[in-house]
């Protein structure tokens, strides 16, 4: 059972000093394909997405939202009004040893990196996740290879014990990002 005690009503958009999280618009699929389309952001997945499977994802996305009110935020540069992927919160509907869960994740435009907006969004949707849902816990999970979205979770102050790595059940063994390792974090000081 999913561990959370949503108050209500949950914010719908969440802001930071440079992000807007907010609500998907049908204007966001065609950045999200590009984003989805690019090798460099998809590096650590077994494959880039079509437009339809990134419009597949859009889905799911949308589904989540409606099922428990919050989801992957569609993010934007406050300053600019530029869409560049998303941020936020999901429950994987795969089975491994520490499912259910709340996962946080993040995906964006490469041309974003390097200045910090995916910890800044991240702990936004952290402090949504803690403050709002009331979870006691929170994870994230990427391919043992992948050092960017490694050092994320470090800056969250999300935290890893080797036996909980494993090997994902949605990507073909022996698949170079088969290998995962999981961070968690623990609110209300339950470490």
């Amino acid at each position: 059972m999913l561990s959370i005690q949503p108050v209500s009503p949950l914010p719908e958009e969440l802001t930071t000093d440079r992000l807007l999280l907010r609500r998907w618009r049908a204007a966001d699929r065609a950045g999200f394909a590009a984003i989805n389309a690019d090798p460099a952001v998809m590096e650590f997945f077994p494959d880039v997405l079509s437009s339809a499977e990134s419009d597949q994802t859009c889905d799911r996305i949308q589904q989540t939202f409606d099922a428990y009110g919050f989801g992957l935020w569609a993010v934007e540069v406050r300053s600019s009004h530029t869409f560049i992927g998303f941020v936020g919160l999901s429950v994987p509907h795969y089975e491994t040893h520490f499912t259910p869960c709340l996962e946080i994740g993040w995906r964006l435009a490469s041309d974003h990196w390097g200045q910090g907006l995916a910890t800044e969004g991240a702990e936004a949707a952290m402090q949504f996740a803690e403050r709002c849902l009331r979870a006691k816990e929170i994870v994230a999970m990427t391919a043992t290879i992948n050092v960017r979205s490694r050092r994320v979770m470090e800056k969250l102050d999300m935290e890893r014990d080797p036996a909980d790595d494993f090997d994902h059940p949605l990507v073909p063994p022996g698949h170079p990002v088969c290998p995962h390792v999981l961070y968690r974090r623990r609110f209300g000081g339950q470490h």
